[in-house]
């Protein structure tokens, strides 16, 4: 795999969705959860989005229940979810696993390509988030606790 366009997933409707449709767009990949400490950022994921679609800007959104089980709803409930409380209108994906045997092909890409602190892989918790350029490759990764204004300047930065 050479970029994040070799892959596909699905959507929480369940069609699949071509990450080459995004060609040509920074995107931002955000594995995300319901029920979690730093749940709130999707207010400022939505913020980004809002702010800065139309200069080439798309947050992805990846719920994950592998951190102290805080997205156990179904698809819809997720979508439900962040749609009633945050408003958001990102594209949300169906749940995967960021870690272990069962990780999505698409998060152990992005893993070996932008390893976290001292080199290792594996995602810490929700809300890790990768910064992808036009071109498809990984350029930065970003901790659960980098607030989404806090990594706005680096987003810009590739727009």
């Amino acid at each position: 795999m050479s970029s994040i366009y070799d892959f596909s997933m699905p959507r929480l409707n369940g069609k699949e969705q071509a990450l080459s449709d995004y060609k040509g767009q920074v995107l931002l990949l955000v594995n995300t959860a319901s029920k979690c400490g730093f749940t709130p950022q999707f207010k400022g994921l939505e913020a980004l989005y809002g702010d800065l679609k139309e200069k080439g800007l798309t947050v992805l959104g990846f719920p994950c229940n592998q951190f102290g089980s805080q997205d156990p709803g179904s698809d819809d409930e997720i979508g439900e979810f962040c749609q009633l409380n945050y408003g958001v209108s990102f594209p949300m994906f169906s749940k995967i696993d960021v870690n272990g045997p069962d990780a999505a092909p698409l998060y152990k890409y992005l893993k070996a390509e932008r390893p976290g602190l001292m080199g290792t892989e594996g995602i810490k918790w929700n809300f890790t988030k990768f910064l992808v350029n036009q071109d498809g490759k990984v350029v930065k990764r970003f901790a659960p606790k980098d607030k989404p204004s806090a990594i706005r300047k680096a987003i810009e930065a590739l727009l």
